[in-house]
């Protein structure tokens, strides 16, 4: 039998009395997908980090092509053919796309960059994935889901023939997830090797060959992916049976106070883009009020704003009709009004 692409033998990381990792045991064969599920805090990305030398693992041995290794930073990771493709995008706004994708190994001509050979290299490359990209547009100009393409093809350029996605759909919209999906076929049925972090269970089904499900740190299974199913991935990710029944949906008797109300609201970013634009609504006392969107296009923004956590560029906001919209959150917490942080 041929060695494996990547294996990770006993991977174990704690933090204090918390096990992010335990005795964790990983097989990817070259060429296929690889799926790796499980809650948030299952250790998906911290197992990650450990193969691309963002951590350092307590325990454990990591062999690649069947030699062991001691993957100390990701330089070292990048020098053994693994690239990451982080969920948060690592790119330089002000620079190009061909800048970014060649940025340490620009190609040089007497001691200047070579610029025209750096777009040209961009747009073969580009080419050779099928990533349609054009290498003189500014990343700060362009859409999350072409982002997401350069980062792939900065690794892709660096060599990475192991490739880790860390929740990669989480930015995308359905039509941009499938041409992401035709671009990793591609580049499975090229001999790379993909290794997908997610808990999107259609998408493991759709994509991959083979998947580890991690709960609390350890690993719940090793499965085919044709042979499993919805079912049995969320129930091992859980721990127990699962229910896909549908929740009733009850109608709120008596839901007729408003007690939140947000009038033509505009916030920036970290960044100083308005990322909120003009946008009014209002949550009536006992609603359950959803704000639903692809990562990336505000929600986040609106809820730091309405918690005094944000920099609010236009509009009002009003809790129990008194307008708070210059409050610290200190006081805006006082009202009850609260965003709990997931991450």
């Amino acid at each position: 039998m041929d060695a494996y692409a990547v294996e990770m033998r006993n991977i174990s990381k704690h933090y204090g009395g918390l096990w992010a990792n335990r005795n964790i045991n990983l097989q990817v064969k070259q060429g296929e997908v690889h799926a790796i599920v499980g809650e948030n805090g299952a250790g998906k990305s911290t197992l990650m980090n450990i193969l691309y030398g963002l951590i350092t693992p307590d325990s454990g041995a990591i062999l690649i092509n069947g030699q062991e290794v001691k993957i100390a930073s990701p330089r070292v990771a990048i020098d053994l053919g693994i690239g990451m493709v982080h969920q948060h995008f690592k790119l330089v706004p002000g620079f190009t796309v061909a800048e970014n994708i060649c940025l340490g190994m620009e190609p040089r001509q007497g001691l200047l960059v070579d610029r025209e050979k750096m777009l040209a290299m961009t747009l073969k490359m580009s080419r050779e994935f099928g990533l349609t990209i054009d290498p003189a547009a500014r990343i700060k100009d362009l859409p999350v889901g072409i982002l997401q393409r350069v980062e792939i093809l900065k690794a892709l350029g660096r060599g990475a023939r192991i490739l880790i996605l860390d929740e990669p759909t989480a930015v995308l919209t359905p039509g941009e997830t499938r041409e992401l999906f035709n671009t990793i076929r591609k580049m499975a049925a090229q001999g790379k090797t993909i290794i997908l972090i997610t808990h999107k269970l259609k998408e493991v089904l759709a994509i991959s060959q083979r998947v580890t499900i991690l709960r609390q740190g350890c690993v719940a299974g090793n499965l085919v992916t044709r042979e499993t199913n919805e079912r049995e991935l969320a129930s091992l990710m859980v721990g127990k049976e699962v229910s896909f029944q549908a929740f009733p949906r009850e109608e709120v008797k008596g839901a007729t106070r408003e007690v939140l109300r947000v009038d033509r609201l505009s916030v920036y970013d970290s960044f100083g883009v308005k990322k909120v634009k003009e946008v009014s609504f209002g949550v009536k006392s006992g609603e359950i009020v959803t704000i639903a969107g692809v990562e990336g296009n505000g929600q986040t923004e609106l809820a730091e704003a309405l918690a005094g956590l944000g920099e609010v560029a236009g509009g009002r906001i009003f809790v129990n009709d008194e307008e708070i919209t210059s409050l610290q959150a200190v006081k805006r917490r006082e009202r009850s009004l609260i965003f709990p942080r997931t991450g």
